[in-house]
């Protein structure tokens, strides 16, 4: 189904180290910039392409998009690292300690991941004791909430897994405060207190931390696979393949990550990354390990070829030539099973109708 799709073969072209392959005079340039730009994934090609000395070979015209697309990765970065900056500057004045997490993470970590990768918001995580202290620190330098809606309001606070977005009133920059990595409603129930106990330090920066590598694969697959939108789905399967490729292809550390997978209550998360990893990328995953996470997530193989079936349609780049039957009602069925994994039915039902009610009568939230 996506075998087709230029940007996944380029992708695996890549992760196989095979690049000089490419007839760079004749390649269709134009249509990789274009699902890459769609997916969110421009400026890590670049990237890959800036790392093998190849811009030189390629045409002039998609060269400037390349070389443009660098320095908006570049000054991205810059961005995120002066945020988080004032971020701390903020929250460690009251000793309030802090974990970065996804694209924040990845730039102050130096992951592998970071290659080009593009956000617009910062999250981070602080422990649920900690969680009215750091809002509220927060206000006082200038982050303020957008959300004035009551019922939203209670959504965030009694169901979510952060506060309301908050933005600062100068920068215009959006921080996402969490007190753990998933709903607490939901029916998955990792326990924040375990990520702690595992997060790595950062260095010179005494409350600053950075989940484990292990953790930050399980969260970003979570994240992933736990959401109900995947417009930019491939491009975060691309963090999880060279989040993989750094810290678990080398040292042959599978069994490692299934175990934290079990400690965490993410056995099915897990799956799902392994499985579409390969699938997409050509992820060097052994088979035998990607059958132990399908059974430690308790998936049949009915399940698991439903899934496939929505998936598969999901995750390809969102662009007219990447296009695939069946996409809308798998985009659906991924939204409303995103909200069945994050809800009870008691909370979902009441939760669906009046965001159906809402978006019918054009009515704001806010």
């Amino acid at each position: 189904m996506l075998e087709q799709i230029l940007l996944i073969q380029f992708l695996r072209q890549y992760g196989k180290n095979l690049l000089d392959n490419l007839d760079f005079e004749n390649y269709d340039w134009e249509l990789l910039i274009r699902q890459a730009r769609r997916a969110n994934l421009l400026s890590r090609i670049a990237v890959f392409l800036q790392k093998g000395d190849f811009l030189e070979k390629i045409p002039e015209k998609p060269r400037l998009h390349f070389l443009n697309a660098i320095q908006l990765a570049n000054a991205n970065a810059r961005s995120a690292k002066y945020e988080v900056q004032q971020i701390y500057k903020t929250l460690h004045a009251e000793n309030i300690d802090f974990v970065l997490l996804k694209g924040a993470a990845y730039i102050w970590a130096n992951t592998d991941s970071a290659q080009g990768r593009l956000f617009s918001d910062t999250d981070i995580m602080v422990s649920k004791m900690d969680l009215d202290a750091a809002e509220n620190t927060l206000i006082t330098k200038g982050w303020f909430g957008e959300i004035f809606d009551d019922y939203k309001q209670r959504y965030y606070r009694e169901w979510m897994h952060e506060i309301p977005p908050l933005q600062h009133l100068q920068r215009q920059t959006t921080l996402d405060v969490h007190h753990t990595i998933i709903p607490p409603t939901s029916r998955l129930k990792p326990k924040p207190k375990k990520l702690w106990d595992h997060a790595d330090a950062l260095e010179n920066m005494s409350g600053l931390f950075v989940l484990s590598p292990v953790d930050m694969i399980l969260h970003s697959a979570t994240h992933l696979f736990h959401e109900g939108e995947f417009n930019q789905g491939l491009r975060d399967i691309s963090d999880l393949d060279l989040l993989l490729r750094q810290f678990i292809v080398p040292n042959n550390l599978w069994e490692l990550l299934l175990v934290r997978a079990i400690e965490l209550n993410l056995e099915r998360p897990l799956y799902y990354a392994l499985n579409y990893t390969q699938h997409i990328l050509h992820t060097p995953i052994p088979d035998s390990y990607i059958a132990e996470s399908a059974k430690l997530g308790n998936l049949n193989t009915l399940q698991t070829r439903f899934m496939n079936s929505l998936f598969l349609r999901a995750l390809a780049p969102n662009h007219s030539s990447c296009k695939v039957s069946g996409l809308g009602i798998a985009s659906w069925l991924l939204y409303v099973r995103s909200h069945w994994l994050r809800m009870p039915i008691h909370l979902l039902i009441p939760h669906l109708t009046r965001k159906s009610w809402m978006q019918f009568t054009g009515k704001s939230t806010r």
